[in-house]
């Protein structure tokens, strides 16, 4: 059982309150409201929620869930404070963090004589770096302590949804957070310990990411949802049952597969399928700005890696991977082949190294380079070894991923300059001479 102090008496926090004490916790609310500090000791909740009001009152009623406004007897009294006040848009737009500073300090104040090691725990969405440039400092120059040392600090995201908010909290689908110190990482995993869900434990600012890159993924669901349904109900069809046939595909459709950071897509298939569906929805006089925005980004993808060898100042490149995806010779709309075509564009010297395209050279297939639609005499620059191509480069730009090419290319790390678009080494980051795309 642990003794927390929750800061924040708003959806968030009363939530949070109310289930820590229902999994057998002390748990003092906090809130600068006194109306919303009387509404909990007397057993009643301060939002509409389903299954709230219930679990308040019990929770009142066992002694487990008391509210105050004085934020120092509410330190002195606990281990640890999760900190759940709002970060409304400042008036650029930005995050608004007059309410987390305002807590904040509080809770420095307090930690200035607390006995004990104390843990300061942010739930509030905040942009990935706010707790190390922002509450930190604050905290360590309110409590005179250091942070790490003399109290924890932790970030530790929700995420859960209005109506739902209790179910959600015991059956979560993502559990994350971040902790500066082992301590605050130890309360957190005991705390989450016996939930259903992996448990990820992060760096600060990548739980702080994770926030915001959860609340942008549904929002783009829900704008891509509403955008296939205008185009749907415009053909006199029912988007929502397109949309639903959809869902049931965990294989392609629904796979994690396409969420993985990288270089541009390209192919066959999706370059000409998101053109057809914005000329199908002009036809019927339906806008479509969010797959107006796919081919953009798309676009965009291609001009950062050409720019990121430009940066490099080399110019002989060799190239690994010009079909659209391993494992074929397709160049149909390849963003490798027309990356290919802009740095020779340049006046770059390009070696490609590609097994599948140059077996279909070596074939003398007749679809040989299909879909390559410039001519860059693509095979007169083939290679046949993945040696040859580092050998013979001032830098080594790896498109596609191929087995036979990683050890050589792990091997030249550090050796060359080489900018990743598909990550040959888990966990490598741009670092020195090796750069890669997302990562």
């Amino acid at each position: 059982m642990a003794r927390l102090a929750v800061f924040g008496i708003g959806y968030v926090g009363v939530v949070s309150a109310a289930c820590l004490a229902r999994d057998g916790h002390q748990v003092i609310a906090v809130d600068v409201d006194p109306a919303r500090v009387a509404a909990i000791n007397e057993g009643r909740s301060p939002i509409v929620e389903k299954d709230l009001p219930e679990l308040i009152a019990q929770m009142v009623a066992q002694g487990r869930l008391t509210a105050t406004t004085d934020a120092e007897a509410a330190i002195h009294a606990t281990d640890a404070s999760f900190v759940c006040v709002g970060t409304p848009s400042a008036a650029d737009h930005s995050i608004g963090l007059t309410h987390v500073t305002a807590v904040c300090t509080d809770i420095g104040r307090a930690l200035a004589t607390h006995p004990g090691f104390h843990s300061v725990i942010l739930r509030s969405t905040i942009v990935p770096g706010t707790t190390e440039r922002f509450c930190i400092p604050i905290l360590e120059q309110a409590s005179g302590k250091q942070a790490g040392r003399d109290f924890g600090v932790g970030y530790y995201p929700e995420f859960l949804r209005e109506s739902t908010a209790i179910q959600d909290y015991g059956d979560p689908g993502l559990i994350v957070f971040g902790a500066l110190d082992s301590a605050t990482g130890a309360l957190l995993t005991s705390l989450n310990r016996d939930l259903p869900c992996e448990m990820h434990l992060v760096d600060l600012p990548t739980a702080e990411m994770v926030k915001y890159t959860s609340n942008a993924w549904r929002a783009v669901k829900v704008s891509f949802a509403n955008e296939i349904g205008n185009i749907a109900k415009a053909a006199g069809l029912d988007g929502q049952r397109v949309m639903s046939i959809l869902c049931s595909d965990h294989k392609v459709s629904m796979s994690p597969y396409f969420l993985r950071p990288g270089f541009a897509f390209g192919g066959s298939c999706l370059p000409k399928d998101v053109r057809a569906l914005r000329a199908f929805a002009g036809d019927h006089k339906v806008s479509s700005p969010l797959l107006d925005a796919v081919l953009v980004a798309n676009a965009a993808q291609i001009q950062r890696a050409e720019e990121m060898i430009h940066a490099s100042g080399k110019t002989r490149v060799g190239m690994v991977g010009i079909s659209f995806k391993p494992g074929t010779d397709d160049l149909r709309e390849s963003p490798l082949a027309e990356l290919a075509s802009r740095l020779i564009g340049r006046g770059m010297e390009l070696m490609v190294y590609d097994p599948f395209v140059l077996e279909a050279f070596a074939n003398d297939n007749t679809a040989v380079g299909r879909g390559l639609d410039t001519d860059i005499a693509l095979g007169s620059r083939l290679v046949g070894s993945i040696d040859e191509l580092i050998a013979g480069s001032d830098i080594v730009l790896v498109g596609n991923r191929y087995d036979e090419a990683i050890r050589p290319l792990q091997a030249a790390l550090g050796n060359r300059p080489m900018v990743d678009l598909t990550r040959i080494k888990p966990g490598q980051r741009s670092e020195g001479t090796y750069e890669g795309i997302c990562w």
